[in-house]
């Protein structure tokens, strides 16, 4: 008896150090708000249904390509958005967005991310170069991609250019910010979209 006294005991024991040690940990629920980005850009462009396009993953500098959301004091700080997040990283994010559009034109022969084995025409070659919301003056959401239009069948460049735009935080809090940042987002990915159906 006085075995399986102790061995209660015991147990009880680790259980209540699992316990704290969870306490400890925030019991593993998540603490920061998530977002992701949700606008549907309208686009015009003429249509080029004999066309096929890849969309491969941005490159980013790591400050940006992360979950956390950036805040730009001044040109040379960098800090991040307090208790958010993204859903996933930037660069995988605005890649997905990107390829949504695309589709959702309707006018082109197909879209796809690299491994997806269509016979591709083009690659939509991006690189963010800001994604973030200023604050040295009225907060404002500033979002810049640069795109080269790759020819895929001889690795030439048709067209490049870098598209930019910027939306007031409208109220405060993490949410006014993310609504601006994914209203300049919606800019650029409409000019983005636009401009390569223009191009090819």
């Amino acid at each position: 008896m006085e075995l399986l006294r102790n061995g209660t005991a015991a147990r009880a024991a680790l259980i209540a150090v699992l316990a704290a040690t969870l306490a400890a940990c925030g019991g593993g629920q998540a603490k920061n708000d998530t977002f992701s980005l949700s606008a549907e850009p309208s686009v015009e462009g003429p249509s080029a249904k004999n066309r096929q396009i890849l969309v491969p993953q941005p490159s980013a500098l790591k400050a940006l390509d992360s979950g956390q959301i950036v805040v730009r004091p001044s040109p040379s700080e960098i800090q991040y958005l307090a208790e958010a997040q993204w859903s996933d990283s930037l660069t995988k994010m605005v890649q997905a967005r990107l390829v949504q559009a695309f589709e959702n034109t309707g006018r082109l022969g197909g879209v796809g991310m690299p491994g997806q084995g269509l016979a591709i025409d083009y690659q939509i070659v991006t690189d963010i170069r800001s994604f973030e919301v200023q604050t040295s003056g009225a907060d404002t959401a500033v979002v810049e991609i640069s795109a080269k239009l790759l020819n895929d069948r001889n690795g030439t460049v048709r067209a490049q250019k870098v598209f930019r735009a910027a939306s007031p935080v409208r109220g405060s809090g993490n949410t006014a910010f993310v609504k601006a940042l994914d209203a300049a987002f919606a800019t650029v990915t409409a000019d983005i979209v636009g401009w390569t159906l223009a191009s090819i």
